[in-house]
């Protein structure tokens, strides 16, 4: 397909302006208008050839404008040519910016080259691409400009190696800015975390040790007022945990394992950990305790609820937190868990009134939490 017989996709007029056009700004309509049509028809291999050498017409026209035309309008197409979108990815920041930061068809590897010789906005464009590999993320957390290695480290869909984050650490270790946005990741490494807790005061070691996962030992040391003057939720930590069995028998060994971390945790749906907890305390097998748990009937829940030595005044309320767990699902959608808890929070709440002062209003705060969680965003979202 040469472009004059593009006619019968495109009307001569569109291919004279392209080629023609008096003005920078009818090159661009034009470009624009023809891009979208290539993105949107089925070309043969012939005709993909063809429209490449259009696509090459615009790529090397003078005018800035009809090259980002050419870039935004097919910033997201799997129909422009590599060669193509690395043209444009290496040209002026204004026509590179919308390629680098979401075409498909450049690689890794061009990427890489990029950041290590482009500009700083470049560098920006690419730390803020949806998916970012162990390899790209790794080359921006050790070379980057500060502006980029923010944009990546608040980047969920970038990945990081366990080197790009002892690079990042080491290169930006005095700078609040970068370890604030490493620690507003939604998942963090243990001992990502655990070497943050020696570098952060205030108010980011606050939210740090309260949003991610840390080691059981040093949980429990800064929940017992070791550690600056952050206060540690321990059922939260208990969330957290990667290694429930492993926390739970910290806990255990100093003497934090208590009834009412146990409740607290049941009724804030963290079930798996409070698996572990009993089958701590009851001196069985995590399965056995399962078992007791959820397929046994009544009888086997209060003899591992006995075993475990919880008090027999919370037994009512630890069954009844237990039926509610089965017959609360997560639905599967955005935010269940929090919609889960809060359902969670509230049956409990309301189905059995003689819960423990102290956990009521632990769970009340925790209500309270979520409803206003849900009432931000629902203001964001507005």
């Amino acid at each position: 397909m040469t472009i004059a017989t593009m006619r019968s996709s495109l009307t001569q007029d569109d291919i004279r302006r392209l080629v023609r056009g008096d003005s920078p700004e009818a090159r661009a309509n034009a470009a624009h208008k023809i891009c979208r049509r290539l993105d949107t028809i089925e070309l043969t291999e012939a005709e993909s050839e063809s429209a490449r050498q259009v696509l090459d017409l615009m790529c090397n026209d003078a005018a800035v404008l009809v090259r980002r035309a050419l870039a935004v309008t097919l910033r997201n197409s799997p129909k422009l040519p590599r060669d193509i979108a690395i043209k444009l990815a290496k040209d002026v920041d204004a026509v590179a910016i919308p390629v680098l930061k979401n075409s498909p068809v450049i690689t890794d590897e061009d990427l890489v080259e990029i950041v290590l010789s482009g500009s700083q906005e470049k560098q920006v464009a690419i730390a803020q691409r949806p998916m970012l590999g162990e390899g790209l993320t790794e080359v921006i957390a050790l070379y980057g400009a500060k502006p980029a290695v923010e944009a990546c480290t608040l980047n969920e869909g970038a990945a990081f190696s366990d080197d790009a984050y002892a690079g990042l650490l080491k290169r930006f270790a005095n700078d609040n800015d970068i370890k604030g946005a490493l620690i507003n990741r939604s998942l963090l490494p243990v001992h990502v975390t655990e070497k943050l807790v020696n570098m952060v005061a205030g108010e980011l070691f606050d939210r740090l040790v309260n949003k991610h996962e840390l080691p059981p030992q040093l949980a429990i040391e800064i929940a017992s007022g070791a550690r600056e003057r952050a206060t540690l939720d321990l059922v939260e930590q208990a969330g957290l945990s990667t290694d429930p069995e492993r926390f739970v028998q910290q806990l255990h060994l100093n003497g934090r394992l208590t009834p009412s971390l146990v409740m607290r945790s049941l009724c804030l749906g963290h079930i798996n950990f409070v698996e572990y907890a009993m089958a701590e305390l009851a001196g069985v097998p995590r399965s056995k305790a399962w078992l007791m748990m959820h397929d046994a009937g009544t009888l086997g829940l209060k003899t591992i609820f006995e075993r475990a030595g919880l008090p027999s005044g919370m037994f009512t309320a630890f069954r009844l937190a237990i039926d509610i767990y089965h017959k609360t699902e997560l639905d599967g959608g955005p935010g269940d868990r929090d919609r889960f808890r809060q359902r969670m929070v509230e049956r409990v709440l309301t189905q059995f009134q003689a819960i423990p002062r102290a956990d009521l209003e632990y769970l009340l705060e925790k209500l309270d939490a979520l409803d206003t969680a849900r009432e931000q965003g629902a203001i964001a979202a507005a």
